[in-house]
Order: structure tokens, then sequence, then C-alpha cells
């Protein structure tokens, strides 16, 4: 065996969200053999990649049918994440915005849901509340207290919550559960770039950051921010809420933001009851937002459907449940796949 059959061999295995094989696009790293032992790095785009034990085995299929059916071949998975250097979030590799037209569609759920099945997934991932009229984010994980502060410099700077392997923040932490935030827009500006400045987030995969629905001053203030990776839309069905995330999806798509649009999730898509579960009524009509999707070429990335027992779940800070976080597995593979497509268009 040498190295050029070995890799020879393994430009047959190709990324299935990227379109290209393994050896051009230099996923495979620090080549050795030793007699019948073969063994490199598999370097992968992102720590959660949903087919890394596709690629492992293909890889291993590859080699041993190609080149030598008795070789013993090791691969070491790893991942070549990098922070870009323009983020102006210190250690966080990919910022990833969850937005909606209206507020009630489900948006902190669907953040929530997404940063807890990456974290599952084996990703570093934190949580930023951004929705500074109406955080939900210290009902979803049962947390209420201020968070820790550190001087770093001559700055006080905050120290995240952490709760089920996620870094969480929210203007919730910073107030009375039962206090109503008044505050101008440039007040709310101010807060939203303290909460991505003046913060120890440290060594993050993925920035998860829930906003306030519509196209407000902490939008704004997110288009100005380096090293966004792109926006998670939420909708249900209906007319009234479709209607309103147009709006939204016109203004991150404007020359000045541009901010490129991951795909959109379909929220409270229908319900079924656990009683009769193969039935599916359709509470907000049918399919809404995903031909929205389709208007706008946009990616659909799934649908979720009205559960009570979710709801429960999220309304008593237990979305570490099974139950919670694996209806987001596929919604949360749908992300990770475009964010590596975009990041890939990038380079």
């Amino acid at each position: 065996m040498n190295e050029a059959d070995i890799l020879k061999a393994l430009s047959n295995v190709e990324d299935p969200d990227l379109k290209k094989d393994l050896v051009t696009l230099n996923m495979i790293q620090k080549l050795k053999i030793e007699g019948n032992k073969v063994s490199f790095d598999l370097v992968l785009t992102t720590p959660a990649c949903p087919m890394k034990e596709m690629l492992h085995n293909a890889c291993v299929n590859a080699v041993k049918l190609l080149v030598n059916q008795d070789a013993e071949v090791d691969i070491h998975v790893t991942h070549n994440m990098k922070a870009p250097e323009n983020s102006q979030i210190k250690g966080v590799k990919h910022i990833i915005a969850v937005a909606s037209g209206k507020g009630g569609v489900g948006k902190s759920t669907v953040a929530a849901g997404l940063a807890m099945s990456l974290s599952k997934k084996g990703a570093k991932v934190g949580l930023l509340d951004a929705d500074i009229y109406g955080p939900s984010v210290p009902t979803l994980f049962d947390i209420y207290e201020a968070p820790l502060v550190q001087k770093q410099e001559g700055v006080d700077m905050m120290i995240p919550h952490e709760k089920f392997g996620i870094k969480i923040l929210s203007i919730g932490f910073l107030t009375k559960r039962d206090q109503a935030i008044v505050w101008r827009g440039p007040m709310v500006s101010s807060a939203f770039k303290q909460f991505t400045r003046d913060v120890i987030w440290g060594d993050l995969d993925y920035l998860i950051i829930d906003l306030p629905p519509g196209t407000g001053d902490v939008q704004i203030s997110l288009s100005q921010l380096n090293g966004v990776s792109g926006i998670v839309m939420v909708s249900t069905p209906q007319k009234m809420s479709t209607a309103d995330v147009v709006r939204a999806i016109d203004m991150f798509t404007q020359p000045a933001i541009n901010k490129p649009i991951i795909g959109m999730v379909q929220n409270l898509s229908y319900f079924t009851p656990p009683e009769l579960p193969q039935n599916k009524y359709y509470l907000f009509g049918k399919d809404g937002a995903k031909d929205l999707a389709e208007e706008y070429k946009i990616p659909f990335l799934g649908e979720l459907p009205f559960q009570s027992n979710i709801q429960g779940l999220a309304d008593t800070g237990r979305i570490e449940d099974e139950l919670f976080h694996s209806n987001f597995s596929e919604i949360a593979d749908e992300v990770i796949k475009r964010v590596s497509i975009l990041a890939s268009m990038d380079r």
C-alpha cells in the first residue's frame, strides 16, 4: 500500500452536503501507512456532523475494497471549525440567529430546542436571549439568578450561566421576574451590544441568538455584528404569521443588512391526540410556512407539531428531557448542513 493509492480510494468518498470528495475538501489529513496499518484524520466541518459515522464507514470500505481487503484502518474523527477572523465575539465559531415576524409562534422554544439538540450531538453551544422586552429563556431553563461578573482588563464581564451543557444569558437574569422592560430603542441596542461584547462566552461552536419578533432595534444591531452565519426563520402555517415573516425575510436580505437565511421552520404544524396517534388536525392551516419557503427559495428545515407535553416541559424548565429535544434533532441536522454549505461558499 502507498499514499497515492489510499488517497485515490478515498477520493471516491463524497461529502453528501458539500458535493465534493473528501480528498479535494482536504478532509483527509495526517495519513500514515505502516505495513497493513493505515491511519489518518477525518476532519469534519462540525463536531455535531450527523454524517460522521457514515463517512467513517465509507472511508474504511473504500480502503478495504479498492486497496487492500486486509488493511487495518484507524480513523481519528475530528473537526476544523475555527472562529472567523472578523468575528466580534471572541471564541465563537458560528452565530445563528432565530427570528420570527411576530410573537407567539414558538421562536424561543425553537431556539432552546436547537441549542439543546446541538449540545446533545457533541457541539459546544451558547444561547443568548436577545428578546429584551419578552425574555423566555429564564422560564425554559428555570434560571432567574443574575450572572456572576468578572473584571478583565478593567472591564466588568458577565459569565453566562451553564445548564444542560449550554452557556446561557438573558436580560431576564438581570431583572425581577415580574418587571417590565420599559426602554427606548437606543437602550435596547446598547443592551444587545453589551451581551455580545461584555460576556465571557469562551470557546463555542455555535452561539444561538433568540431575537425579538419583528424588525426592530435588535435586528438592526445584529446586522452590524460580524461573524453571523445566518438566520433561522420560525413561523406557524397561518397566513397572519407568514405575512409577517415575509417582512422579516425582506429585512435580512436587504443589501444594507445581507444576512443569509439558513432556512424556515414551521411550528405548530398540526395536533395529534395521544389517543388517536394516526390522526392529524391542522389547527392553523396546512403548509403555509412550507409553501412560503418554496416561494422565496428558502430551505425548508422541517416542521414541529403542537404537543401539550412538550409545552409542559418548556414551561417547567425540563427541556433536557428526551421527549423535548428529540423533536428538534432532524431540524438541527438541517441547520448544521446549511451552515456548513454557507461557510464553504465563503472560502
